[in-house]
């Protein structure tokens, strides 16, 4: 695909997972965006959380097989981060305008214009999701899906507009400090995988802490002083026209809020997904269990998974038959009970030529 030279320009470093991080200046600012995969192939848009990017945030899912043969099979992914927070970004400088969630929103449709990319699915986790959201509403017809991991939809309560004060204090006074990265591994994860009885951390929360170190304590505030005065979106919701898939971690602060969002969207184009013992970040926490309800859902728009078999060299069998391929699965282990999912009923109609 073409890539306007307009009003942005990049630059170009490769990464060791065989992307490519470029850096789009538009009229909002710069923004960093990782493509990974052939640009020929549609496309897929991700956003991370508060704090978080593309590595953070987005890892544990895409090193799953199951989710790499998926997503990575039949999309080129661009890894949109939020201001300032790429890997090794510098401190924004205070004369930058401070964005607010329309300007975020409005990025996103030039990174799209700049790759020239007329319709894309779009994939992100809480104030991502409300991003991408908003991003859905404003631009209807760029966007042909919505998968939300436990997506925010209205504005914050006092309570929540509160706590986040607190944060942005901690952040301009001491940076990424202890206590401001419990307070973030609380909003990510379930108190299960924070606390464990043989008292050492799982490696999911060792490196989450790990990253969160690399993140500018400034850049962090800016974006959660956008999210912390976003508007309610439940009106608009109501004519979102794109299928959307919500997943929602029941252990999560925004479980409520996630559900409620999925009551406000046409219950035709909407399924919700609870997934049991997980906070917000699914993507990291429980990836295997997305794997299931996402093949449904891209099955809607023709995608299939890339099927692997064992090479027939290695013991002369056909790779096509039982015998010869090991990814065999029994129809029970795919049962939501199973995948430690709960899934909401979805009404579907099959029209049935008589």
């Amino acid at each position: 695909m073409g890539e306007s030279s307009d009003s942005v320009s990049i630059d170009i470093d490769l990464i060791p997972l065989g992307g490519k991080e470029l850096t789009v200046k538009t009229s909002k600012g710069s923004v960093s965006v990782l493509v990974c995969g052939d640009q020929e192939k549609p496309a897929l848009i991700t956003y991370p959380d508060v704090a978080l990017n593309y590595v953070s945030c987005f890892q544990g899912l895409l090193f799953c097989p199951e989710a790499a043969s998926l997503l990575l099979h039949n999309f080129c992914i661009y890894h949109i981060d939020a201001p300032g927070h790429e890997l090794g970004a510098d401190v924004i400088s205070s004369d930058e305008p401070l964005l607010c969630v329309d300007d975020l929103a409005d990025q996103v449709a030039e990174v799209l214009d700049f790759f020239g990319l007329k319709e894309v699915l779009c994939l992100g986790v809480t104030a991502g999701a409300y991003i991408l959201t908003l991003f859905a509403m404003k631009y209807k017809q760029r966007v042909l899906g919505l998968i939300l991991v436990t997506p925010i939809c209205r504005a914050p309560s006092w309570a929540e507009w509160l706590y986040n004060k607190v944060l942005m204090n901690l952040l301009y006074f001491y940076g990424m400090c202890s206590l401001l990265k419990e307070c973030l591994l609380q909003r990510y994860f379930s108190k299960e995988l924070r606390g464990s009885v043989q008292g050492a951390e799982s490696d999911i929360i060792l490196t989450c802490r790990r990253l969160l170190d690399e993140r500018q304590s400034l850049n962090v505030m800016r974006f959660l002083q956008a999210i912390n005065v976003r508007r309610d979106l439940t009106e608009g919701l109501k004519n979102l026209q794109c299928k959307t898939l919500i997943f929602a971690g029941e252990s999560s602060p925004f479980h409520a809020e996630s559900v409620y969002m999925s009551t406000k969207i046409d219950r035709k184009i909407c399924a919700l997904v609870e997934v049991q013992a997980c906070g917000s970040l699914v993507t990291e926490e429980h990836p295997n269990s997305m794997i299931f309800p996402l093949e449904c859902f891209l099955m809607g728009f023709g995608y299939q998974r890339q099927q692997y078999f064992a090479s027939s060299s290695s013991n002369g069998s056909n790779p096509a038959s039982p015998s010869g391929n090991h990814s065999c699965i029994a129809p029970e282990l795919l049962s939501p009970a199973s995948l430690g999912i709960k899934l909401k009923p979805i009404r579907t109609r099959v029209d049935v030529e008589i």
